[in-house]
């Protein structure tokens, strides 16, 4: 009999526990959603009774990336105003499908709430889709620069040195990103910031993996919820030449697809030498 109550207790204990930290990823969601713009003024160093202008830009390889990787923090930018731009530096011509990979980036933005306007896709011969090349950074660095000189960007969104999944081409933009920032070349009033890789268990275990993003530091975390997440399904499913069967598997259990967070890659002017 005691046994039996024991249990019983036991299985009340580990629902209560599960309803408590269900409740906690509710209430944080709802604390990120009332704080998201003072947030932004924050990251963007603007006095909370100033105007919030982000002209954001997210720097990706390959068409997909935007949405498998930032589509939590496009949709909060959108949702906040912000003027968001996509830099993609391939076409994702790997399997030689550039043309179709170009024409389903443009669908899954739109769905994203960046018009083609604001989207620009780069085909160099140097800045292959190909996890195997070594991308030039002073080629990499040049592209971004440029593109944030002529549309005055004054945020920009990129991978870490691990770059999510570990692909080279991911890598390369972070360290194009890192030596922008240590050279000096985009102005100082424009944030870099590196999307947050984090390990195999807290990749995969979808939006129960928020309290711990709210709980680490980070510069910056865009969270969404069960509309976002349609949104975020929506544009995924444009990509359709790469909705392999462990891509669904993906959009199911990647808490890329309801978090991100960031770290701020600061801007620090080195001393150059040239010889």
């Amino acid at each position: 009999m005691v046994t039996v109550t024991v249990k019983i207790m036991s299985l009340y204990l580990v629902i209560l526990l599960v309803l408590a930290y269900v409740a906690w990823i509710k209430w944080i969601y709802y604390q990120h959603r009332r704080s998201s713009v003072n947030l932004l003024k924050h990251v963007m160093n603007i006095s909370s009774d100033g105007e919030t202008d982000v002209r954001a830009l997210v720097v990706t390889a390959h068409p997909d990336d935007e949405c498998m990787f930032f589509a939590p923090t496009i949709i909060r930018l959108v949702e906040s105003n912000a003027t968001v731009h996509l830099l993609c530096l391939s076409e994702g011509n790997y399997y030689n499908q550039g043309a179709q990979r170009r024409r389903e980036l443009l669908s899954s933005c739109a769905v994203l709430g960046i018009p083609a306007s604001r989207v620009t896709i780069i085909n160099h011969r140097n800045l292959p889709d190909d996890p195997s090349a070594e991308w030039s950074v002073s080629l990499t660095s040049s592209a971004v620069v440029k593109y944030v000189s002529s549309h005055s960007i004054n945020m920009v969104l990129t991978f870490d040195g691990r770059g999510v999944s570990g692909h080279a081409n991911h890598v390369a933009i972070h360290k194009a990103v890192r030596h922008l920032a240590s050279t000096g070349e985009v102005p100082k009033d424009c944030v870099l910031l590196s999307l947050v890789t984090v390990g195999l268990f807290r990749k995969y275990i979808s939006f129960l993996e928020l309290p711990l993003s709210w709980l680490l530091p980070s510069h910056l975390c865009c969270v969404i919820g069960t509309q976002g997440y349609k949104r975020a399904k929506d544009a995924m499913m444009c990509h359709r030449s790469q909705l392999l069967w462990f891509r669904y598997l993906y959009i199911a259990f990647s808490r890329y697809m309801f978090i991100n967070t960031f770290q701020l890659i600061p801007q620090e002017l080195k001393s150059l030498k040239f010889y």
